[in-house]
């Protein structure tokens, strides 16, 4: 059915219908557009053309203009009328709306569970008969409390948190399947509950849209992941007439708050009827919903749904199972805002069938190389999926998943789309295997898989696109080079707006093109600024840690400079002569040797020399002839005019080691202000206490 032009002019009322009050005639219109409509969007059982129902719609608008008196909140024609939102208003819910505990165990053995947990509960035997539940779909959308009073829809709410949600009426108005009336009989206060959700199809005709609007120039436009976000968009719409375009649909599930009908009314004992009566009432409810006796009877339904499961025409990721005594629930009551007495049943991953079209090569922020299958687009356990990750080449080969194939591609976990195996009765003629590039695809350099690794990483970290971000950040590390104030957001920022493209350009930035940065204050350019000048004088393990060469952390960088004392020989050393150094293995002098044989790294450090990075360096010296090689320190307390760190490189770079505890083969305390039980314990122990002046002395006694 056609949604009537809500915004046309009105018709002119037909002579013929002088004769009959306006308000008969109202009322009469009304009943019959809501019959229609629940026949159509519930029941999908249309009985009139939708010309036919256009013509009734324009007739009531006519008559409701003519007397605006006899307007009511309850009318079709007030689906979508309200004014665009500034914001949600928010709602308070009365009974909150909890959650339902998720039963892990997604084979039939988790239905046994929670059948045994109830049986438990409830103090029942094996000679008891089973307990009666209702078994209903999970639904994929965003769950709705609507608030009738005196049988008028007055209120629809989000769950929000739980506690307090967001009122969303307007936008709920111009959801078809709800009514907008209950028949009389009603509580004078019914909360019905359900989810809000979008089907497939409307969903596929949207994102069409978008594309449309998208190839049009339209700015602000983009097609949406699947139909859960682009219904719970749809809600959150301040516009109800923009939400209305999104044709969304709703099933009902159960109740909220509901007051004693003033006379005779429904009485509810069972979860069951309680459906039953929403159903009567021409609120949607799911056509799967069913009685199961005890756990064979949930199994059964567990199974028959995750059947069915694709064929429905809109997302489902599980079932839910209830006990259906509304008595016996009350008895069981709820844990950690749980009920006992209900359980969300997922399934596993979704798989679909579909073909790759090309293997192209992701390279993360720290340069792994990762092969992903670009796959015909396939919808998967409620989202397009076009990209599919073969997680490295030795997984790609054991799939032996191969350009043109046809696969089997898993949402695993519902979130990661994987390639399960390869249909090999479908494989085109001459398909080749696939191979790892020897290169990186984004900047050219050498990429290496090192011995006992399953990924290949490119070697070009300084200088390559796909790892500025974490290069920059890495480097400017408190405990590497220290560019105070230079985190992820900023970095993210210099990066995204091209300001930054390799390390260098760090020290090129100046107060204007900081200043010109969004939420960049005054104060925090000249900050930056000196922060950046500041940290041009460092030390050699600083600058050799900052580079972020693979396996080379704080420790290795020291053990470097310590052995080389020159950035040159450690760039021009060869594996054989890196393996010379303390702690420096076969696959660390491979990685060093690799990274400084790539000659942009090469051409990085180079710039950032030019660019004023100095420190320390003095020709080689025999470990053995170091006067505190050999020595053990341990710093405590606030030293007058070094930090600890400072204290502990230049201890390091003596030949001295820097212990984080005192004992008896700690050779010398360094103590300052507030110095605690560290000194203690070395006075108690016999240990020799020193302080800041003591440690220089010793410092410049050494030779050159």
């Amino acid at each position: 059915m056609a949604t009537p032009d809500l915004f046309a002019q009105p018709i002119p009322v037909p002579a013929a219908l002088e004769a009959v009050s306006a308000s008969e005639r109202i009322a009469g219109l009304r009943a019959e557009l809501d019959l229609h409509a629940h026949r159509y969007y519930v029941l999908d059982e249309p009985s009139i053309p939708d010309s036919e129902y256009d013509r009734l719609f324009r007739e009531l608008q006519a008559l409701e203009a003519a007397h605006p008196d006899l307007q009511s909140p309850d009318s079709p024609t007030q689906r979508v009328g309200g004014k665009a939102l500034g914001q949600f208003a928010t709602v308070r819910h009365r009974i909150a709306m909890l959650s339902i505990r998720t039963e892990t165990d997604t084979e039939a053995s988790g239905a046994r569970n929670f059948d045994n947990r109830v049986r438990k509960e409830l103090g029942l035997t094996e000679s008891d008969p089973p307990v009666e539940y209702v078994a209903e779909l999970k639904f994929d959308g965003l769950a709705m409390s609507l608030r009738y009073e005196h049988g008028v829809l007055v209120q629809a709410a989000t769950r929000g948190d739980g506690e307090m949600g967001e009122d969303v009426t307007q936008n709920i108005r111009t959801i078809r399947q709800i009514p907008l009336r209950l028949p009389s009989g009603a509580p004078p206060v019914m909360e019905v509950r359900g989810e809000v959700y979008m089907r497939r199809g409307e969903f596929e005709a949207l994102n069409e849209r978008q594309r449309e609007k998208i190839a049009k120039g339209a700015k602000g436009e983009k097609t949406f992941a699947n139909p859960r976000n682009a219904a719970a968009g749809g809600v959150r719409q301040l516009d109800p007439a923009i939400a209305a375009e999104r044709r969304l649909s709703f099933f009902a599930y159960g109740v909220g708050e509901v007051t004693p009908p003033e006379q005779d009314g429904p009485a509810f004992e069972t979860h069951y009827a309680l459906l039953q009566t929403l159903k009567s009432w021409g609120f949607p409810v799911a056509a799967q919903t069913r009685l199961a006796q005890g756990a064979t009877e949930l199994i059964a339904f567990h199974d028959t749904v995750r059947k069915e499961r694709d064929r429905l025409p809109y997302d489902i990721d599980g079932v839910v199972y209830k006990v259906n005594s509304l008595a016996l629930q009350r008895r069981m009551g709820f844990v950690s805002r749980e009920p006992r007495w209900a359980v969300a049943h997922k399934y596993p991953a979704q798989e679909q069938l579909t073909t790759v079209l090309a293997i192209d090569i992701q390279v993360g922020r720290t340069g792994k190389l990762t092969p992903v299958a670009k796959l015909a687009p396939v919808f998967v356990g409620g989202v397009t999926v076009t990209n599919a990750t073969l997680h490295n080449e030795d997984e790609a080969r054991r799939k032996d998943v191969r350009l043109g194939d046809t696969v089997i591609v898993r949402r695993a976990g519902d979130v990661i789309p994987e390639v399960v195996s390869v249909l090999l009765d479908k494989r085109v003629p001459d398909a080749t295997q696939f191979t790892m590039p020897r290169q990186c695809p984004v900047c050219g350099s050498e990429a290496v898989r090192e011995e006992g690794e399953a990924d290949y990483r490119c070697t070009g970290g300084l200088f390559c696109a796909a790892q500025r971000k974490e290069a920059i950040l890495h480097f400017a590390h408190k405990r590497a080079v220290e560019v105070e104030g230079l985190g992820d957001k900023l970095v993210e920022q210099l990066v995204d707006a091209g300001v930054i493209r390799t390390l260098p350009d760090l020290y090129k930035l100046g107060f204007a093109s900081l200043a010109s940065l969004e939420r960049m204050a005054e104060k925090s350019a000249n900050n930056l600024v000196a922060a950046l000048e500041k940290s041009k004088h460092t030390t050699l393990p600083r600058f050799v840690f900052g580079l972020g060469i693979r396996h080379v952390g704080e420790a290795t960088a020291k053990a470097l400079a310590r052995h080389f004392c020159q950035l040159d020989r450690i760039m021009d050393a060869t594996e054989a002569q890196l393996l010379e150094v303390d702690d420096v293995g076969p696959i660390v002098a491979k990685s060093i040797h690799t990274f400084f044989d790539q000659p942009h790294n090469r051409e990085v450090v180079e710039q950032l020399r030019a660019c004023g990075v100095t420190w320390e360096e003095s020709e080689p010296v025999a470990l053995a002839v170091k006067p505190l090689s050999g020595k053990t320190f341990v710093i405590t307390g606030t030293l007058p005019d070094l930090s600890r760190d400072e204290a502990k490189d230049m201890i390091e770079l003596a030949g001295g080691k820097v212990a984080g505890s005192v004992s008896k083969k700690t050779d010398y305390v360094v103590a300052g202000l507030e110095a605690g039980s560290k000194l203690i314990k070395a006075e108690a122990l016999g240990v020799a206490v020193i302080d800041q002046e003591d440690l220089m002395a010793l410092l410049h006694g050494l030779p050159d």
